[in-house]
């Protein structure tokens, strides 16, 4: 069982930076897949970006060149920087900790960004 706790959601102008961090409740190095979500009002989850243990990254073509995730695998913390940060930009954000042997996967709350001016 992972929980996972995401906080540094807010409100911010069109253009701002925001960070998110989510700390797992246990080790994620090795066999978890680390990533981000978001969720906007009327529209399906869709995933934002994700890292694997080594660090390899991919993200949504929405946000490529503007977020930045990354794991601290000794912190048990998953980061992702956003920046440039537009309204189409608002949703609840939710990490995610999938394991690779089993393909479960773990879920945190959500967190709340906003964008607007």
């Amino acid at each position: 069982q992972v929980q996972l706790v995401e906080s540094g959601g807010g409100l911010v102008q069109p253009g701002g930076s925001l960070r998110l961090s989510c700390a797992a409740s246990k080790t994620i190095f090795g066999i978890y897949r680390m990533g981000w979500y978001r969720q906007a009002p009327g529209k399906e989850r869709e995933v934002v970006a994700t890292v694997l243990s080594g660090g390899s990254t991919n993200y949504a073509d929405s946000v490529k060149g503007r977020f930045t995730i990354s794991r601290d695998n000794a912190k048990n913390t998953v980061y992702l920087q956003m920046n440039s940060l537009s309204p189409e930009d608002t949703a609840v954000y939710y990490c995610n900790a999938r394991n690779l042997a089993t393909t479960r996967n773990y879920w945190g709350q959500g967190t709340q960004v906003t964008v607007s001016s």
